[in-house]
């Protein structure tokens, strides 16, 4: 119950937040100018990433995409709120207004599906993801990524058809605090109660949800 109610807390707290923002109308042409010139050589074009260590950006929520985006920005005197030397390089020289456009275009792309490739764990990646592990006090995923896996806006990403490999990756970041940028340690205090077999089999999992 209490795991819940922060989630609520969370969502609340950032949907205030967001709302208290003078918001300009995205304009996704600009943002599709920014994404071929910036960001396709990672993430492709479309924003459908064929490396499995770079995220699949298409059809992601723009408002999730809009604060990691910023989180990756230094601000004057202060460090990232998500550390990366390349996604900082790539965002420093954005404003306010180019975030908001590169996020609404990829959000308005087309996201190629992906798929589970490990047949061993796909159950217990399922029963995670549904139901969570309740003897670790682990909620279901689907709580706050939806069934389809499509996300909740404004606070949670889509994961569906996101490479196992970047998924595992970031749930282990979230293990060991290396990131940090969740309100409330959502992330974190589940990561944290976690076993690696048990974040590979999510994350694989979810590669194939659509």
């Amino acid at each position: 119950m209490k795991l819940r109610l922060a989630l609520l807390a969370g969502i609340c707290a950032t949907a205030t937040a967001l709302a208290a923002e003078p918001q300009n109308k995205a304009d996704t042409a600009k943002g599709r100018t920014i994404a071929e010139q910036v960001c396709a050589a990672c993430h492709s074009a479309d924003g459908n990433s064929v490396i499995p260590a770079n995220p699949k950006l298409a059809g992601q929520i723009d408002e999730y995409l809009v604060k990691q985006l910023t989180n990756f920005k230094a601000a004057p005197g202060k460090d990232a709120q998500r550390k990366s030397p390349v996604m900082g390089a790539m965002v420093a020289n954005l404003s306010p207004q180019d975030i908001r456009d590169v996020a609404a275009y990829f959000s308005s792309q087309t996201p190629k599906p992906g798929a589970a490739k490990n047949k061993d764990t796909v159950t217990l990646g399922q029963s995670i993801y549904r139901g969570g592990i309740a003897e670790k006090g682990v909620p279901a995923c689907a709580a706050c990524h939806g069934a389809s896996g499509a996300g909740v806006p404004v606070q949670y990403p889509r994961l569906a058809g996101q490479h196992a490999e970047y998924t595992e990756t970031q749930m282990k970041a979230w293990r060991s605090a290396d990131r940090a940028n969740d309100p409330n340690k959502m992330m974190r205090t589940i990561a944290a109660k976690m076993s690696d077999a048990e974040i590979s089999a999510v994350a694989d999992y979810v590669a194939g949800l659509h």
